[in-house]
């Protein structure tokens, strides 16, 4: 079982930052079988969507809206992942959960509790 922890979300004016912190905790062996975290948002109305995406080698993928402005990032010895966004705008409101798993062709089992971002125009 691997258990994810979300942080970092608030409130921000538009062309602001915010960081935001996935910690994974578990058993050693299920945290080892992980190979991809990532993190997905939920604006209302709208479907839940990938936003960025982080394997175990270091290879990242991103959302086409908002390349150039965040960056998925991980530090292997807290079992935690980042998302660094920038230039933030109000279409980027939503909840943002992180997610972890084995594959970028579907969400992975794992999933953070959700945390929420405001962007105020």
């Amino acid at each position: 079982q691997v258990q994810l922890v979300e942080s970092g979300g608030g409130l921000v004016q538009a062309g602001g930052s915010l960081r935001l912190s996935c910690a994974a905790s578990g058993s050693f062996l299920s945290i080892f079988r992980i190979d991809v975290m990532g993190w997905y948002r939920e604006a209302p109305g709208k479907e839940r969507e990938s936003v960025a995406s982080l394997t175990r080698s270091g290879s990242s993928d991103y959302a086409d809206s908002v390349k150039g402005r965040f960056t998925i990032s991980k530090d292997n010895a807290k079992n935690t992942v980042y998302l660094q966004m920038d230039s933030l705008k109000p279409e980027d409101t939503a909840v943002y959960y992180c997610n972890a798993g084995s594959s970028r062709s579907a969400p992975g089992p794992y999933w953070g509790q959700g945390t929420q971002v405001t962007v105020s125009s």
